[in-house]
């Protein structure tokens, strides 16, 4: 709690607050149904007039489907080249599963670009996804399930897939053996990291 309490301290976690909730079109009533939470409750958290607990925290993140570090994300220094040797990309391990970045979190565009290897049994999680954007899946190995506003899409060694972000999405091994996806995410929201909302899972050394 108290490294919350520190992040907190130098990040304006009101304004986070007000952007996440802004980029899903959701008033403050419909947020405070949504999170249990009251609407001036939100409100004051919003304008700075008070710092919400680790308990109101997870509650919000839980409400607008993203991960709790979703509110401490300060912006990296953008360029406009990029070059990343193998060894030095940004590695982000979950359950059955770790997340390779490609310089995308760097980069001055908007595009935004990850390599995804799973185990069997590997998901993104219980809830769905949405972020703004577009996104392109192409599958190297395995086989890779993509659920889009509730369709199917099985992708196999080869395949691919491109969709508008804002649908609900979410993907999980559902083969036997390792599956390997590149995922490039594009045209998102200037303020948000796409890739991040693809970790709603804990990590694996915080896993029950």
């Amino acid at each position: 709690m108290e490294n919350f309490d520190r992040q907190a301290e130098s990040i304006d976690v009101g304004q986070r607050l007000r952007t996440l909730r802004e980029e899903r079109d959701i008033s403050i009533r419909a947020l405070a149904r949504m999170s249990g939470l009251s609407a001036n409750a939100l409100s004051m958290i919003e304008r700075g007039l008070t710092s919400p607990s680790v308990s109101t925290l997870n509650k919000l993140a839980a409400a607008l489907k993203v991960p709790v570090t979703a509110f401490f994300r300060t912006l990296p220094v953008k360029e406009e080249i990029v070059f990343r040797k193998a060894g030095e990309r940004t590695r982000v391990p979950f359950l059955r599963g770790i997340m390779e970045g490609l310089g995308g979190e760097h980069f001055i565009g908007k595009v935004e670009a990850f390599l995804l290897t799973l185990e069997n049994g590997g998901n993104s999680g219980p809830n769905y996804i949405v972020h703004s954007g577009h996104e392109l899946v192409f599958c190297l190995r395995g086989k890779l399930e993509y659920d889009v506003e509730g369709k199917s899409y099985l992708l196999e060694s080869g395949d691919s897939l491109i969709f508008s972000a804002n649908l609900k999405h979410r993907w999980r091994n559902s083969g036997t053996s390792v599956v390997n996806a590149l995922i490039v995410i594009s045209g998102f929201h200037e303020e948000e990291s796409p890739a991040e909302y693809h970790l709603s899972i804990l990590p694996e050394e915080n896993q029950p």
